[in-house]
């Protein structure tokens, strides 16, 4: 077989509401199933394992480089952690999710107009000493951030650092960014001055919930990395929900080169290029195999002793339908607390009559019941028991491992080499974000040509 590789050189409201329009999804991917190999076809250029967005950004280079593949996945759909579900006329994401549109990988591999995506206000609403209070971004919303300067979510001076963080993550290059020093998030702010009331009742669960982790112990060169994103883009969903994005990606490749239900149990690490899957058949790579899933099923597939990892983080999300006309707000905002007190991190209202409420953590020993009606007594007192009683639950999502633990000590731009003609990706190998996986995906099979280029027999 031979192959021509080409390397490059290496809160107030808003006053014009933007409204949420989920609607039902009808996406053509190019997908097949496992009968569909004939036993002449169990070769190909590379094996891809796992169709979530790293797994589906290598595919896509891979097809720009004219390379034959075939990307295996597990489950039913890709996407992998980036899912939704139809239930009851309403589309439910996974665990809730954010786009940011100033993701650099996701501006060059994704068409944002075919997405449809749906702006949140630039800033948020904090509940905290029993109502709510606005925070703007001062240079999408000037006024309104003049007007909320002397509210009791942080002190005058920490909004004018808000500022100075803006500027100074503005200065810096990504490369720089995740290449820097690094401590835990919850360190740099106080060092670089914000007060505890800011850090307790904006930066806790703002963030918290951006990194699952109301501690702050990621690393601050996510949260910088996250900062800058958001200085530049905004904070959106896909009007058909968040596996929109996937699926996108997906519907680019060849007919036929994702197949679903092919879950991988094993790959060979001698160099020979196969991997089996769970119903004995094997497929054989000539060029290299890429292992596009979660950290904690890389050893297992490889058959590697486990490393001493980090808890990973996780989430549970509850979705309520509402009466349309009690829900409190008609524009997207997100609503955070920042009361200190409770089980709810943030929520917002969709204007299709949606509730998504989050949580950091999974609450194992609480029932789905118990949980709900905890998370009902407590927006009741945010809302008010009349609106709040009047929900009905539709579905509870508990994330296990929603993200991968980013604390200090990490290295965010990991080589994907761990074997020969092995390449992992994911989040895990860069930044724990839309964007770290799908360039994680790019770098795979970078690390493949180049190799290839190296030893083309």
């Amino acid at each position: 077989m031979t192959l021509t590789l080409s390397l490059p050189s290496l809160p107030c409201i808003s006053p014009t509401p933007r409204r949420f329009s989920f609607q039902p999804r009808s996406v053509q991917l190019s997908i097949d199933s496992p009968g569909s190999f004939s036993p002449s076809e169990r070769q190909t250029g590379v094996v891809v394992i796992g169709a979530g967005l790293a797994g589906l950004a290598a595919a896509t280079r891979l097809h720009s480089e004219n390379i034959p593949f075939l990307v295996l996945e597990a489950s039913d759909a890709v996407g992998g952690r980036v899912r939704t579900d139809p239930v009851a006329g309403f589309l439910l994401d996974r665990g809730f999710q954010i786009f940011i549109t100033a993701y650099p990988e996701a501006k060059r591999l994704l068409d944002y107009q075919a997405l449809d995506l749906q702006k949140f206000y630039a800033g948020a609403r904090v509940y905290y000493g029993g109502g709510f209070h606005t925070v703007a971004d001062p240079v999408r919303h000037f006024w309104d951030s003049i007007q909320t300067l002397t509210n009791p979510i942080g002190t005058v001076l920490d909004k004018l650092l808000i500022g100075l963080a803006r500027l100074r993550v503005l200065s810096r290059s990504d490369e720089e960014i995740l290449a820097a020093d690094e401590v835990p998030t919850i360190d740099f702010l106080r060092k670089f001055g914000f007060s505890e009331s800011v850090i307790g009742r904006f930066f806790r669960p703002f963030f918290g919930g951006v990194f699952f982790d109301r501690e702050l112990e990621t690393t601050s060169r996510l949260f910088d990395f996250i900062f800058k994103c958001l200085a530049l883009g905004d904070n959106t969903l896909p009007a058909k929900g968040i596996s929109a994005i996937p699926e996108q990606l997906a519907s680019k490749l060849p007919t036929g080169s994702v197949l679903l239900n092919s879950k991988v149990v094993s790959v060979d690490r001698s160099g020979s290029g196969t991997v089996r899957l769970q119903n004995g058949d094997t497929i054989k790579s000539e060029l290299g195999v890429v292992v596009a899933v979660e950290e904690p099923e890389v050893a297992k597939l490889l058959g590697l002793k486990p490393a001493e990892k980090k808890p990973a983080r996780s989430t549970v999300c509850l979705y309520f339908s509402a009466d349309r006309n009690q829900i409190p707000v008609r524009e997207p905002v997100l609503f955070l607390n920042g009361s200190g007190k409770g089980i709810v991190n943030n929520m917002f209202f969709a204007t299709n009559a949606l509730v998504s409420v989050s949580l950091i953590g999974l609450y194992e020993a609480v029932s789905d019941a118990d949980l709900t009606a905890q998370v009902v007594g407590e927006l009741s007192d945010w809302f008010g028991e009349s609106i709040v009683g009047s929900w009905e639950h539709l579905r509870t999502y508990r994330v296990g491992y929603a993200q991968p633990n980013q604390s200090p000590p990490t290295n965010l731009v990991k080589d994907p080499r761990i074997g020969s003609g092995i390449y992992v990706c994911g989040d895990h190998v860069t930044s724990a974000t839309f964007d770290g996986a799908l360039v994680s995906g790019g770098r795979a099979v970078e690390a493949l040509l180049r190799d290839r280029v190296k030893s083309p027999n």
